[in-house]
């Protein structure tokens, strides 16, 4: 099980990578939570230009074993999903940091993320 150490991670097991310009992030689940929830046959997003608070719920990863809310873990707004997800959800079991990632936020204010965790926080959380 990898934890990258440039994301940050939440407890609900979502990773965030924050992008270059500073105010926008990229989403996704964790190597953790992929491997929880088995093989993942559909994922549903919330529109592009869906605003959402700290620990809104903006979609669902249906798996074989289960169905898991997905949480945003700061305010901000959805520009962009990973369309490939669409026709191939499997790329979150396969490659969960990188081509299965979820959704880019513009984030409403970038200081929230000092409240998620480092990669070594997290894997003191998922031990």
């Amino acid at each position: 099980m990898t934890h990258p150490e440039t994301l940050w991670y939440t407890k609900e097991h979502e990773w965030v990578r924050l992008e270059e310009d500073g105010h926008t992030a990229t989403m996704g689940i964790t190597d953790f939570a992929q491997g929880e929830l088995g093989d993942i046959v559909f994922v549903e997003l919330e529109p592009e230009g869906s605003s959402f608070d700290n620990n809104d719920v903006f979609g669902t990863v249906e798996a074989v074993k289960a169905v898991s809310d997905l949480f945003m873990p700061f305010a901000g707004t959805i520009i962009a999903h990973n369309e490939a997800l669409r026709d191939t959800p499997e790329l979150v079991n396969s490659d969960p940091y990188g081509e299965g990632w979820m959704i880019r936020v513009e984030l409403d204010d970038p200081s929230e993320l000092d409240n998620l965790l480092t990669a070594d926080e997290y894997a003191e959380h998922v031990a």
